[in-house]
Parts: structure tokens; sequence; C-alpha cells
């Protein structure tokens, strides 16, 4: 008997890296080798002193049962210290702070709080797909963003029609940005701030990508902008920062009464992080920031990487933060095409940006999360080829 889905399962579109993995299957049944500059997952492993911090913890008995719904409030105080020491931020660790199990597990269900059919969500185009995926499964529907070159990969949000503003309870926003890299100044921040207090719309700014930064650049925060608690949220993951991407632990900070709802949202979806996790989590914010060295690795990774496709003749400017390359694609293909056409030609996988919304057409998104000696043969495979254009 065939079961029928409900329409909001239906209205998903296929989830973009679960296509890339079954498009490497397919090659790899072929018996080829294939390198992915697709899903940025970091390669490099998680510091030694969290992983020990782990194994120390995982010990203690007192660990091995239910943890706080909201998080551990040890952890919950480290976050509000790091803020504090990295943005010059204060936060309330009990009422304006939450544990994630990830940042991606609460951005997917903000929209449960607060959107109901017929809603609107303002999503940047391109833009990380959960955004998209957790406002359709919260009944709503939503608006794009346009992140231009021209206009630095920022929304012009003078350009959101009144009618749409009316309707808009959740607007997010993602800097430094997956898949552009682009980069948001305060000033930027204080045009969003003053945004959604007008229109009274809920900031949801995905911070990710904020301590993956090179060339003497620093990442703003959201919440640096006075007023910025009173409209908004912030959502942070340990995984770019410490290489912790299969840990699962992230966290949400700002308005009190917005981190009330997910909350609630969370209690009847699951049950919070494992304690041992946690305080792993806690080491690493004790530590503050990346291993100088990481850093320093992704750089020479980004500027291999950029050398060597501009020589093909693929057009890219050098990212200020994040891991990825936002590249322009050689005007006789579309972004799948072209992706299609690396992946069948020479066993390299990219992210076409059409993977991120319409607006990502003309771009694929390549990620320097691999050794420099794997960068070297993809840009020998793609000379092999004849890909200089």
């Amino acid at each position: 008997m065939e079961r029928k889905m409900a329409e909001r399962i239906k209205r998903l579109p296929p989830y973009l890296f679960a296509r890339l993995d079954a498009l490497i299957e397919e090659e790899r049944k072929k018996g080829r080798e294939i390198i992915s500059l697709g899903v940025g997952d970091p390669d490099l492993p998680t510091p030694s002193y969290i992983v020990e911090e782990m194994k120390r913890r995982i010990e203690e008995e007192s660990n091995h049962k239910y943890p706080s719904y909201v998080g551990m409030l040890e952890f919950r105080k480290a976050v509000a210290g790091w803020y504090e020491k990295r943005f010059g931020v204060q936060l309330d660790p009990e009422n304006e702070v939450l544990t994630l199990i990830g940042s991606k597990e609460g951005i997917g269900h903000i929209p449960l709080a607060f959107v109901d059919p017929g809603d609107l969500v303002l999503i940047p185009d391109p833009g990380y797909p959960v955004y998209r995926g957790g406002t359709i499964l919260a009944g709503g529907d939503y608006f794009t963003m346009p992140l231009k070159e021209e206009n630095g990969f920022l929304p012009d949000l003078s350009k959101i029609p009144e009618d749409v503003r009316r309707k808009a309870k959740l607007m997010f926003i993602n800097y430094p940005n997956n898949p552009t890299s682009g980069v948001a100044s305060l000033e930027f921040f204080e045009e969003v701030v003053d945004f959604a207090r007008k229109n009274e719309i809920i900031v949801c700014h995905d911070a990710a990508y904020s301590e993956i930064t090179y060339d003497g650049y620093q990442a703003p925060s959201f919440l640096q902008i006075p007023g910025a608690k009173e409209v908004g949220v912030e959502f942070h993951s340990l995984s770019k920062t410490f290489n912790m991407t299969g840990w699962r632990i992230g966290f949400v900070v700002g308005n009190a009464q917005v981190i009330k709802a997910l909350g609630k949202v969370k209690t009847h979806l699951d049950s919070g992080v494992f304690q041992a996790i946690q305080w792993a989590g806690i080491k690493a914010l004790e530590k503050g920031k990346p291993e100088k060295e990481v850093i320093e690795e992704y750089r020479k990774r980004r500027d291999l990487l950029i050398e060597g496709i501009k020589k093909l003749g693929l057009s890219v400017n050098p990212p200020k933060a994040t891991f990825y390359l936002w590249v322009k694609v050689p005007k006789r293909f579309t972004s799948e095409e072209f992706t299609l056409f690396l992946l069948k030609e020479s066993g390299v996988v990219v992210t076409p940006g059409t993977g991120f919304g319409e607006e990502g057409e003309g771009y694929v998104r390549m990620s320097y999360t691999l050794p420099t000696q794997r960068i070297e043969e993809v840009i020998r495979r793609w000379e092999k080829i004849g890909l200089t254009l």
C-alpha cells in the first residue's frame, strides 16, 4: 500500500548534500577515486585538549543521566563568558543562552516557535538550505532576499515590499556567509536592527563561521549593536571553530523571550546534549578561538586553490572568512552542468550554486577542507581535462 506523505514533506526540496552523496556513490561504484570539495566538514582533528576532557568526563556517572533541556548552567556560563571576552556583549546565562544539538538543530526548529501557516520568513538566496527547510516544516512560506555580488552579498532591505514586511515573522541572515563567504559590517547590522524594530520581525543571525577568518579580519557579532537583543538572537556552533562537527553542540543567544520559545519547542523534540560533550565544549570555550595553526592551514589551502583555479581562467575573490570559495562558472555552463562536468570528467565534486537557491545560478561553491596534496591533485586533474578557459 502506498503511503501518502504530508504536504509539508512534498514541499521540501531534496537536501543538497544528500544529492551530492548519491552522485559521489554512483561514481565510486564505477571504480573512480573521488575528491570532494563539496561539503564543509573540517578534516583537521578536534584539538587534543577537548578530546582529553571528553575522555575524563565520560567516566563520570553523573554525566550518564538525562541532561537539562536547556543545557548545563556551567556550559551556558561559559558561553556568556566567551561572548563578553570575544565581542564585549553581556549575556544572562540563565535566560539569554540556550544549548543546542549543533546550530543546525536550533535554526531548523525556531520557525516552529513563531511561524503559523500563511506567515512569511525572510531568507537569503543563496543561503543555507535549512532556513528554507525549517520554514516549510513549520507550515510557513518564505520570501527570498537576493545576495548579489555587486552589493557585497548583503541583502537590500529597502527592496522588501511593504506587504511582505507585514507578514514576515522571522528573518535569517548569515555572516560570514555560507555559501558566498561575504562578510558584514557593524553598519549593516545597525540597518538590520532598525529594520527589524520598525517591522516587528525577529532576526536570526547564523554566525557559525565567525571565528574562521584571515588576513587580520575579525567578524563582528550582530549583538554588538545597541537594541539587537530586543529584536533577535544569534546562533553559534563549535563545529567549525573547534573542528567538532560530529560532536553536535552549539548554542543560541540573545532575546530572552525568543530563547524561551525555542526552548519550549525543544522540550517536546529532544532531551538535550550529553553532558560529557558539554564539559568538552566548556574546555573549548575557555580556550576561546581556533588554534593559530588551523587558521594558517586554511589560509594556505585558500591561496593554493585560488592560485590554481585562476590559472585555469576561473574568476574568484579571496574570502576574508569561512573555508569556501564562491566561484563563477564558465558562461557555457549552468551551475549544475558545470558540477556534473567536473564530476564526470575529473572525479572532483563541487557544489552547484543553485543548491543554495535560484540566485546561486552562475556559481559553484568549493570547500578547502582537505589537505594541500589533494588540492594540488584537483588542479592537476583539471589541467589534464583541459579546463583552461
